[in-house]
């Protein structure tokens, strides 16, 4: 014959209630004193402690940026150059061009388009251009306060001028200079001036109009001036500049220090530049000793350090450290309060209340439950007839767990 083995079903729920860290530590819940200050400070306390919790895991899975400085050693990579500018002259009038250290020419790293346009702007063009303007501004003089948020937002400053959407009537007046250069890592200078170049295997020479009777006007409108493909945390100071000259012997030179960052992610390592400016704008005249020729002048040089922008996240053993200690600290000073608490409630009730007072203080005694009288009737009972038939005597005090408290005390003795 055959037995069967029959399993013992358990909830696993029931075996998740019986673990417990501090059961050797608990005291029995029959001398544990109970209030309602003492449940509202531990319900108080359990939402300071889940509060907690999740403050101190969303900071973990915040990043923090790390820079970093190093000597550049990568000396024969290219810069990439993207200029976007309009001056406010005819474009067979002026002439752009790029010489660095290396006595190369502008035919040696790209072309540079020129594009006949009109100096003003229609209605739409002109609202984004200030908006534009007024945002940069607010970036670079704010970099420092949100360059923080720039570089986790993964959004970066790329937005087109839009088109023109009223062509004028009028001739051409001003010319747009656009495109993408790749430049050497050495120093150089971008220049726009009046009249054509020639160009020699040791440089260019610009040919003055002679014969033409528009005057020098180098107002310019600057809407992309970058190095390297644009990324987020990059402001790029020139972007959206203006400058009005009313003098034709007018002459702005931008001194510009390029500096190669590298932005390292989770995911991602991107390789770009940003750069800061400084700019001086005087007057050609040869009479006073102010000599050169009037134009813009973009003269930039590389620096030999280079930034590395690092995301980076504390150890999860540091996280578990701090919040072991921030939540038995909260326990603790819980602990506290309510002992507190609890005084302050007795002295209060000392004083205004003593009647309540020293009923809350009684110490009541113990009953038997009344639905279990019978069986400890027969448990005594027993207990006697064995007496007697021993010939002995004696006191018998039974505690149960069916005794409560009662205002009349009961004491069981059998003879």
């Amino acid at each position: 014959m055959s037995e069967l083995r029959q399993r013992k079903t358990t909830n696993p729920l029931d075996s998740f209630r019986e673990l417990d860290a501090f059961k050797m530590n608990k005291l029995p819940e029959e001398i544990e004193q109970k209030s309602n200050i003492g449940g509202t400070v531990s319900i108080l306390s359990r939402l300071l402690i889940i509060l907690v919790i999740y403050k101190e895991v969303k900071y973990y899975f915040d990043t923090s940026l790390i820079f970093r400085f190093e000597p550049d050693t990568d000396i024969l990579q290219h810069i990439k150059f993207n200029l976007d500018m309009t001056v406010k002259m005819p474009c067979r009038n002026i002439g752009a061009d790029i010489l660095d250290s290396t006595n190369q020419n502008t035919f040696s790293f790209g072309v540079i388009e020129e594009e006949d346009t009109w100096w003003n702007l229609c209605p739409e063009q002109k609202q984004h251009f200030d908006y534009m303007s007024h945002l940069n501004r607010y970036l670079t003089e704010e970099y420092h306060s949100i360059a923080e948020i720039m570089y986790k937002t993964n959004e970066f400053l790329n937005v087109k001028m839009p088109q023109r959407s009223i062509k004028a009537v009028e001739p051409y007046d001003a010319c747009r200079i656009h495109g993408s250069l790749k430049l050497n890592k050495v120093a150089g200078n971008f220049h726009v001036t009046q009249g054509k170049s020639l160009h020699f295997p040791q440089g260019h020479l610009h040919l003055n109009i002679l014969f033409d009777d528009v005057k020098a006007n180098f107002s310019h409108r600057i809407t992309k001036l970058s190095f390297g493909d644009p990324q987020s945390g990059i402001v790029q100071p020139l972007e959206y500049e203006e400058k009005i000259f009313m003098d034709e012997k007018a002459m702005i030179m931008y001194y510009i220090e390029i500096v190669p960052t590298d932005i390292e992610t989770f995911v991602s390592h991107v390789k770009t530049y940003q750069y800061s400016v400084k700019e001086n704008t005087r007057i050609i005249d040869h009479d006073h000793g102010s000599h050169g020729m009037p134009g813009i002048y973009i003269k930039y040089d590389v620096s030999a350090l280079r930034i590395n922008v690092l995301l980076g996240r504390e150890n999860i053993v540091k996280l578990v450290i701090r919040m072991c200690s921030v939540i038995a600290g909260i326990i603790v000073i819980s602990s506290f309060v309510n002992s507190i608490l609890l005084k302050m409630w007795e002295s209060f009730l000392k004083t205004f209340a003593p009647q309540v007072y020293a009923l809350s203080q009684e110490k009541l005694p113990l009953k038997v439950d009344p639905q279990k009288t019978a069986n400890i009737y027969d448990v005594l009972t027993k207990s006697s007839k064995e007496s007697h038939n021993e010939g002995k005597g004696g006191n018998i005090n039974l505690l149960t767990n069916n005794l409560l408290f009662s205002s009349d005390p009961i004491t069981l003795t059998t003879k």
